[in-house]
Order: C-alpha cells, then structure tokens, then sequence
C-alpha cells in the first residue's frame, strides 16, 4: 500500500497578517519564504497583489529568490459578478504576479452568496468557473478556497457540492475545503468530506480556522478522511482566534501519523522557524505551544522530575530534539532534591554527589521563594545559588549598600507649568577588598541605579559595558495588602549574543530592583570567567 502524501500550504503572509497587531515588512516577508522552503512547505502564499503596494512589490521582490522546496502562490478571489474573467482586474493582477500557482476563493455556501454577495447561485457558479478556467488557460495551477464550505454544506448540501463540480470540471487542481468561521466537529469534517469524494476525484485540501479550538483536530481528521493538503499558519497566527497551527500539524502528521511531509532534518528545524516567524511579527510565542513552545517539554513537580531521571520518556509524549525543542526542569517549591541535581546538572554543575549541598540549595529556593523570589523564569539567578553553595565561591564583587534619591520640582514656563523629576543613585560596591564609591543620575530610580552600579564595576570589568537590560517586569503579590505588598522584579539583560533572566523581591521596589540587576551583571561575569 502507498504513503498517504499531504502537501504543506502556508498561508502566515496573508491569512496570519489579518491576526490583529501583526504586520511583516517587505523583508521579513521574504525572509519568512525562505525560512518556510528550508523547513520544506510545499506552498507559501505570498499575499493579495491587488490588495495594497506591498504585497505587489513583494511578488516582484520574490521572482528573485532561489527556492529549493516551495512553491509561492498569489491568492485572490473570483471574478466579480456580471464581468467577464478576463476584464476582471483583480484576475489580471494574479496573472501578473508572476506565480505558477494562484489561489482564488469563492463562495461556496447559499446564505453567503445570498447575503453577502447578493447575487443569484447560478452566477456564483458561473464566477467560479469562469475563474478557473481563465486562470488555467494562463498555465496557472489553480488551487480553488472553498470558502464557508463546511457551514453551506449544513445549510444547502447539494448546492455546496455544485459549486465544488464546477470548479473541479473548470480544471481546479486542488479543492481546499474551508471552515471559514471555525466551528465544525472533527466528525462534521469527516462527513462532508466522505461526501465530497463521491462526486470529484479532484485532490482535496482542508482550511480551517480555530474558533471552537479544533483547527489542528479538524485538519488531521479531514486527512485521515483523505485530504492531501493542509492549509495552516506558523503559530496559528490568524484572524479572530487564527488558523490551523502548522507548528502542531506538521509534527502530528510526520510523527503520529507516519506522512513524511518533511524530513526528519527539516522537522529539526521548526522551532527555530516558529520563534523567527514570531520575532518577525514582533510578538512573543507562547511559551505554551506544543511543540515548539518553551514549556512544550518543560518539567516541573518532583515525582516528575525523579520519573525523568530515569526514564527521559515517562512525562513527555516525543523527544524534544525531533522538533528542534529541548527538555527543561523548573526549578520551584514544588521540587524535590532530584529536580536541584537534574537541574544544576543541566548547568554543567555536578551535585548528584553531594546530596547535603543538594538538600541545602532546595531549603534555600523555597525559603525564598515563600519571600517572593520565583526561579521558573528567572533561570540566571538560580544558577548563581548553585555557584553559591560552594565552599570556595568568590562573588565577583559584593554589595554594601546603596540610596536613592528622588526629587521633583515645578518649572514655570510661559506657555505651562511642567513638572521635572530628578533621580540620583549612590551606590557602595566591594571588589577585591577595595570598596567603590559612585553616584549617577538617570530617566528615574531604576535608570540611575543601573548606572551607578555599572560605574563602580566598569572600572574593574570593562567589557559590562555590552551588557543591555532589554525587559524590565514588575508584579505586586499581594493586592490586597496595598502599598506594602512585596514585589517581584524580572529583569531581561543581553549581551548582544545571549539572553539571561533574574530576580529580586522585596516589599521595596528599589530594594528589589538592586537584587535582580546584581545577579544580571555577576551571573554575567560569572559565565565568563571575569
């Protein structure tokens, strides 16, 4: 019997731009294509070339990449009514986008047509098919986006299936059937689709949304029932709740269903894909996702922790590395000595002889954890609690002590009164016996004791100046305590290479700031030998 073959078609340009607050520039647009023909998606839809500038000056920008697995394909709709295909000018568009693959959609159940295109159902019909065959007769393979197929076929299922016949018998290479508002049951794709194959033998995509939280479902169910191409977005990205996840499609289908859909070497690389795609739509990705989220194969209750040791399968469905992704043991009050020795041992510290010191870094991260101070994501500064079990453990410098001060004042001008706000940190460090002086001012109390701390230690370690905070997060613990609550400070820093986290807490914002900006710097310092 033959593998089942399912053809990858992404759609992150054009449907995953309609999620609110993503938009791509040009370049990462075609830096995305290429991305996508390294992980080895059959199909990238480029976008709408009638639609705005970009996308047609993306498509002349695209003629020039040299794509080794993917195809690129403009996307449009069918004619307009009462026109005839070929003085359509968004038809013409498409021809002119330069793509062997166009991708039109059309209506396809009886209330949109009605009510929305507002025309009788032998014209939709007759749109589409015009389209089609306009299209083919330009040497395009035309894949046709069924659109509302699923909700037309509960309305009017013979009506739904003409549409599908017609542009089956125009030449359409591929029916992708859509589930435009997301709310069909994997049982209800399955139907429809069993019924679709009765009347076509034309291959059958699926294009389905996730506003019931079953796109990824529905699109593996519809090709169980014999879809050969799916349609989706890196990270679900799409309108209202978004679009099939191929970040989850992909791994389901080559390591649940055995389709080779990509390579074993390609499949390596879609985390790396997810978290590009992610930076360039200037959103963070969802530490959550399966898969290629950072917490996909993370671990975080003791009894799991130990179960890991000793069987690296018992708490994880896949190994992580198939999917370019890694385990991760979280450090918290809910570990036990095993998760301190998995842990330290994943830095490159050896504790699994020494239990007592093992025992004793756990009592010290839950003692401080029940003060505020949280490890899951704060990575650096747990590592800097292993360094400090050890006997002979020399800190790069020592804090002594530090203030801060704050003042504001009204300055009167001619047009209105503004109010300034002044922040001075002095700041009192220890490095090598020798106890350093400083002040500085700066853009408000953390700014100012940021500088001033750097500005003692610059002197004794120059290269801090590559050092950059990059995200600055502040959480109250407890709101109902009001102004006394303890606060929590996650602090991001980089060195222009790497990334690292750390944490402070107090019921002083300053206090806690200090905390978390000295572990950056001496974890940093630490790393590298300084």
């Amino acid at each position: 019997m033959a593998k089942q073959i399912v053809q990858l078609y992404d759609t992150t340009l054009r449907d995953g731009t309609q999620q609110e607050g993503i938009s791509f520039s040009l370049v990462d647009k075609l830096r995305i294509v290429q991305k996508l023909d390294e992980l080895g998606v059959q199909f990238i839809e480029g976008g709408y070339p009638g639609s705005n500038s970009k996308d047609a000056e993306f498509f002349s920008k695209a003629r020039s990449l040299k794509l080794k697995n993917s195809k690129l394909a403009s996307f449009g709709s069918t004619r307009r009514t009462n026109i005839k295909a070929e003085n359509d000018d968004n038809l013409l568009t498409l021809v002119d986008a330069g793509t062997e693959v166009v991708t039109i959609v059309g209506k396809s159940s009886e209330p949109q047509v009605i009510n929305v295109i507002k025309t009788t159902l032998e014209e939709n019909i007759n749109m589409v098919a015009d389209s089609v065959r306009f299209l083919k007769s330009k040497g395009k393979t035309v894949i046709f986006d069924a659109e509302h197929f699923f909700d037309g076929f509960k309305a009017n299922k013979a009506y739904s299936l003409e549409v599908l016949k017609a542009a089956s018998e125009a030449g359409a290479d591929c029916l992708a059937l859509c589930d435009t508002n997301g709310g069909s049951l994997p049982e209800q794709i399955v139907a429809a689709i069993k019924e679709v194959k009765k009347v076509t033998g034309t291959p059958l995509g699926i294009h389905v949304h996730n506003d019931g939280e079953l796109a990824v479902a529905n699109s593996l169910a519809a090709v169980s029932a014999g879809a050969t191409q799916v349609q989706g977005t890196i990270n679900g990205y799409g309108e209202r709740c978004g679009n099939a996840n191929l970040c989850s499609v992909i791994p389901n289908l080559k390591l649940k269903m055995g389709i080779d859909c990509v390579t074993d070497k390609q499949l390596a690389t879609l985390s790396e894909v997810a978290r590009f795609v992610a930076e360039a739509a200037n959103v963070s990705l969802d530490s959550h996702l399966p898969y290629v989220g950072a917490s996909a194969f993370s671990h975080k209750g003791g009894l799991h922790v130990d179960a890991i040791r000793k069987w690296v399968d018992s708490y994880q469905h896949i190994n992580p590395e198939k999917v370019g992704n890694h385990l991760r043991v979280i450090v918290s009050e809910l570990s036990g000595k095993g998760s301190i020795i998995f842990k330290a041992e994943e830095l490159g510290i050896n504790l699994s002889g020494q239990s007592k010191e093992a025992k004793q870094l756990l009592e010290r991260v839950k003692l401080l954890e029940s003060r505020g101070f949280q490890y899951e994501n704060a990575e650096a500064s747990f590592e800097l609690l292993v360094h400090r079990t050890k006997p002979d453990f020399k800190p790069p410098f020592e804090l002594v002590d530090f203030m801060v001060v704050i003042e504001k004042k009204r300055r009167t001008s001619t047009k209105n009164d503004l109010d300034e706000s002044l922040s001075e940190a002095m700041v009192k460090v220890k490095v090598n016996n020798e106890i350093m002086h400083t002040a500085a001012e700066g853009d408000g109390p953390v700014n100012a004791l940021d500088q001033a701390l750097r500005k003692s230690l610059l002197q004794f370690y120059p290269s801090l100046a590559q050092i950059t905070l990059v995200d600055y997060k502040v959480r109250i613990l407890e709101e109902s305590i009001g102004t006394g609550s303890t606060v929590r400070v996650l602090i991001e820093s980089t060195d222009g290479k790497a990334n690292w986290r750390t944490v402070g807490s107090s019921t002083n914002i300053i206090e806690a700031t200090w905390l978390a900006l000295a572990d950056s710097l001496e974890y940093w310092l630490i790393k590298h030998k300084q």
